[in-house]
This record gives structure tokens, sequence and C-alpha cells, in this order.
């Protein structure tokens, strides 16, 4: 059974560069989060071309070269919609389903959560300065949140030269249950990931469970807060 939630919301800025969308095949899913950069103009053209390049791309397979191929596209689809002025980007973040084969890929500071049983056992690492400060020992993994180099972002679709993909695979055991959270920086800045294993644990639906985070989101955002998204798939 695959269950799925999503939202996205434009938070305290005057547009809204962040984009999600959930694709259903007859026995799978494709889920993408993307998050366009601001500080290069254009990010919710960028964010909106990386969704809809893998979407469009898709299969209805679990396939990680077509997946990373669609990524590819994406990148270049990108590269060339901008202009001298207007050098827009994106993170990318995917979790493809079918038949029991599980597969992501991520580009930037999008993350991808994984947990089984309501423990949370995986997330991805960020391709960002902050995380580079966390590999050299100048901070820890929890101060990345409000880190001053948390905007710049090492790894992004529109980027220059060659873009490198992080990928992962498994097969998920039958009778267990998974629930998959994709979202961009401006909700995981605001929900660590003990609550988002809580609100898990408390939740029926992946609805109910995105509801609950998104409380303790609104409890903690200044009023110029970044646009925050945020995609669930349940599969048990």
């Amino acid at each position: 059974m695959i269950k799925t939630a999503s939202y996205t919301d434009i938070g305290g800025r005057s547009c809204n560069e962040d984009s999600v969308r959930i694709r259903l095949s007859d026995n799978g899913i494709l889920a993408v989060v993307a998050d366009g950069l601001g500080g290069h103009g254009g990010g919710d053209v960028a964010s909106q071309k990386a969704v809809e390049t893998l979407c469009n791309g898709w299969s209805g397979d679990v396939n990680l070269d077509e997946l990373c191929e669609s990524i590819q596209t994406a990148n270049t689809e990108i590269r060339k919609l901008q202009t001298p002025t207007v050098k827009m980007k994106s993170t990318i973040t995917a979790v493809c389903y079918t038949c029991g084969k599980c597969i992501w890929a991520h580009c930037g500071d999008s993350r991808i959560y994984r947990f089984k049983n309501n423990v949370l056992e995986f997330q991805t690492t960020d391709h960002s300065a902050s995380q580079l400060a966390v590999y050299l020992g100048q901070i820890t993994p929890d101060e990345i949140r409000f880190h001053e180099d948390r905007s710049r972002i090492l790894r992004a679709l529109g980027q220059e030269d060659e873009l490198k993909i992080d990928t992962g695979s498994m097969d998920l055991v039958k009778g267990d249950k998974y629930a998959f959270l994709l979202c961009s920086d401006g909700f995981w800045e605001y929900v660590l990931e003990e609550e988002m294993e809580l609100d898990l644990k408390r939740a029926s639906t992946p609805g109910e469970w995105i509801r609950r985070m998104r409380r303790r989101l609104q409890a903690r955002i200044p009023s110029d807060n970044d646009n925050n998204t945020a995609a669930a798939v349940w599969i048990y």
C-alpha cells in the first residue's frame, strides 16, 4: 500500500521558489521536491522545470540510470533558460518506488529522510558549505541549521561544471512500514529529526504527519521565513 501527502508554502517571501509533485503509476510512485536558489534569480522557474522534467521523463519503473539521466536533462534545460543576468538554479530530491524496490537521488540542500517502522534510519547529506564545515570538524551536524554559510550551496541544477548526483537504492522488506520525507531547507531548518520521528509515531496518515510537523514549524519561524515544502510517502 502506498499513501502520500504534500504541501508547499510561500512563507514570508514574495515568491514561492519551491516546487513539489507526486506522480503515481499502476504499481509505483515518483516524488520530487525542488528548491530554487533565490539569490540567482528565476528560482521558481528553475524548480518548476526540474520537477516537470523528472515527472515527464519517468517511465513508471525503478531505474537509477533513468532517474539520473532525467536529473542531468533538467540541469541542461535550466542552463538553457539562464541569461547573463539570471543564473537560475535549483536543488533536487527524488524518491521512486515500484514492486518492492526503492531508489533516490539528490543535489543541493533539500533533504530525503527515510524511516523504517517509525524510526529514522537514513538521511541525505547536504551539498553545502555548512556540511563541509561539519566534515572539517568546525561545527556539529545540528549547527548546520543556522550556520553563517547556510545559503552557500555547492551543487545545484543549473551549475556550469559537471553535475554530480548522490544516489541510493534498497529493497523494501515486506511487512515493514517505510516513510519517506522529502523537504526543502525552509522545512527541515525548523523541524528536528527527533520531532519528525515522534510525529510519525503519532500520525495515522501522511497528511497528519505533515500537519503535526508544520505546527512545530509555524511556532518557530520568523516573519520573513523562507518558502517551505515537504512530501511524505508511506509504503507498507
